[in-house]
């Protein structure tokens, strides 16, 4: 497997799959530019070595074929802007231009190529099917689409000598620009900077972790969290879980939780979770108290009260001031601590200030010399809101890939180049 740093770019064109599925506001402007700057290293050094780059990228969920909320010209002036290079665009990554434009690229030029996901061929999945498709009608879609991704994935692979998967948030997919078309560059495939940068971030954490090691799992829901649960108990000293997860684990004990979030389907799982636990010596930190709200809302009345007591038509959006106090000097005595999903709706600035505690909590054993890693889309969304993600030790850019990875699965985009 090649490396970044020993590959001689000289007159190369390299082709990056960068991650550039960044938020857009109603201008179409870029408003977290976090996975932008984070491949900015990797594209600096192909040009740097006398190469140059062609990027391709997803952006959104588009269906039906092209939309232009879902264009990828929408980030060319934030790319401009952290690269400090001028970036040409072709508004068809399977199109003329696009080939005339990629074998035309001079040293220290960059072209990027429009939103992957406008073809079908990238995902791999048939689309236009009616609702009423019989079996074999969606077994020949796939079929076609297979042999139209075979050109699809030939045709990306031609812009370039030397393929580069600088996109861990997409690594779990095993999508046309993430894992097949590795198979065109034997010789020539590799790592960018910020795939190297997560996979040593997790294996630090989950292989080799300083003592006492702690996860912060928040979120909504057990139900989507039970895997990755299951396996830090594995690793993990203790466990602080948070959001709405709390309310489930919270009713399956006995507790009253009014409206909060609850999965009573899960309490059989949040019990065993407990009893594992237990039998592991790992400690769960829940809140003790919650801040409740009579709606879910900014302007909803609100009161403090017992995570495991709340009233009907009251609803946990927050852990409570003693939980605030209890949660930042559990994680200020730990030395490794892993941090996946807020404690309350953060979005909503009057629930955010569980969420913050935990954040400054976290910069502060940070400072102190613990290993921090935030990993998870929300938990990313909350450090950046605060403006705290240069004071933890790592701010991961995966959220699935993250997780599944920790989870030990194999990631497609990472299998494709080490094979």
């Amino acid at each position: 497997m090649k490396s970044i740093d020993t590959y001689d770019f000289s007159g190369k064109r390299a082709i990056i799959r960068v991650d550039f599925n960044v938020p857009l506001n109603e201008n179409f402007e870029v408003t977290d530019d976090t996975r932008i700057r984070a491949a900015i290293p990797t594209i600096k050094k192909v040009l740097a070595g006398g190469g140059s780059v062609i990027l391709m990228s997803h952006l959104g969920r588009p269906k039906n074929g092209p939309e232009d909320k879902f264009s990828l010209r929408h980030i060319i002036p934030a790319v401009e802007k952290n690269l400090g290079v001028k970036v040409d665009f072709a508004g068809d990554c399977m199109g003329e231009e696009a080939a005339r434009k990629a074998a035309e690229l001079k040293p220290g030029q960059v072209l990027l190529l429009e939103n992957l996901r406008f073809y079908a061929e990238e995902e791999g999945k048939p689309r236009g099917l009616p609702a009423d498709a019989t079996d074999e009608q969606k077994a020949e879609a796939k079929k076609a689409l297979k042999e139209s991704q075979k050109k699809f994935v030939e045709k990306l692979a031609s812009y370039a000598d030397v393929y580069i998967n600088d996109a861990f948030g997409t690594a779990h997919r095993a999508h046309a620009s993430t894992a097949l078309i590795a198979d065109y560059f034997p010789n020539d495939k590799m790592f960018g900077y910020v795939m190297e940068r997560e996979l040593k971030a997790i294996d630090s954490v989950m292989d080799n972790p300083k003592r006492p090691f702690v996860a912060i799992i928040g979120g909504s829901k057990v139900s989507s969290k039970i895997t990755i649960i299951e396996k830090l108990m594995e690793k993990v000293d203790s466990l602080i879980i948070g959001g709405g997860m709390t309310y489930t684990f919270k009713a399956a004990q006995g507790g009253k939780v009014g409206n909060s979030l609850c999965e009573p389907e899960m309490f059989d799982t949040a019990l065993s979770i407990l009893a594992k636990a237990k039998d592991k010596g790992i400690e769960m930190v829940f809140a003790e108290d919650a801040l409740c709200a009579d709606a879910f809302s900014e302007d909803a009345n609100t009161k403090e009260c017992p995570s495991n007591d709340i009233p009907d038509g009251w609803e946990g959006l927050d852990i409570g001031s003693k939980a605030k106090v209890s949660f930042a000097e559990h994680i200020k005595s730990c030395k490794t601590i892993l941090w996946n999903g807020p404690v309350g709706v953060f979005e909503m600035d009057k629930f955010a200030t569980g969420t913050k505690a935990v954040a400054d909590a976290i910069v502060e054993a940070t400072a102190n010399g613990a290993y921090s890693l935030i990993g998870g889309g929300d938990s990313v969304a909350a450090i950046n809101k605060f403006g705290l993600a240069d004071k933890v030790s790592y701010v991961s850019t995966g959220g699935g890939a993250l997780l599944e990875y920790m989870e030990g699965k194999e990631l497609p985009g990472v299998a494709a180049i080490k094979k």
